[in-house]
């Protein structure tokens, strides 16, 4: 059994913002299914799916981006999931648009989202697809929740399709391979 977790904010103001590219890719990975996200549960949006064999739960957190963990412990305790079990999906500043980059474990590198998952569920080993969306010339939070442009929208698009593929991957055959894949 595995979770996937997509971070965002929930609300129409916040659709398709530089800090919603984790809603948009669980999205696009659900849609990938055949399925979408839609039951309201453990402070969020979730689905069951089965990808090959495996049973996997979707979950887009409605707590906003700073109480995700809640919603990550919620879901993880009613089912029994392992920590090693989960994969978060989130944007990073510090990856240029167009990017994405796997990991098992870190620090929260200042991503709120991260921080409250990390605090929920008591370890910073869990693994994570991190999508690109570069470094602000202004305003951090007037950034990441405002919504790409142009080559950089073209761009995002691409690394969420990637990310999908990177998930589809690390599910399929194993996280390390991704990480080999797509990093």
């Amino acid at each position: 059994m595995k979770l996937i977790i997509g971070l965002g904010n929930p609300g129409k103001e916040y659709e398709h913002t530089r800090h919603n590219v984790g809603f948009d890719t669980i999205d696009l990975f659900a849609d990938s299914l055949g399925t979408s996200i839609e039951r309201e549960g453990f402070k969020g949006l979730y689905e069951k799916t089965k990808y090959f064999d495996e049973v996997v739960y979707l979950l887009k957190p409605q707590t906003f981006m700073n109480l995700s963990g809640e919603s990550v412990r919620a879901i993880m305790d009613y089912f029994k999931i392992d920590v090693e079990d989960i994969i978060v999906i989130h944007d990073d500043m510090d990856f240029e648009p167009g990017n994405i980059k796997l990991k098992t474990s870190g620090s929260s590198a200042g991503h709120n989202g991260i921080k409250s998952i990390i605090s929920n569920v008591g370890t910073q080993d869990f693994k994570r697809i991190r999508i690109g969306i570069g470094k602000p010339t202004f305003n951090s939070v007037d950034y990441v929740l405002g919504r790409p442009q142009g080559e950089e929208f073209l761009k995002t698009k691409e690394a969420e399709e990637n990310a999908v593929k990177a998930l589809k991957v690390a599910l399929n055959e194993s996280f390390n391979k991704a990480m080999t894949e797509f990093n």
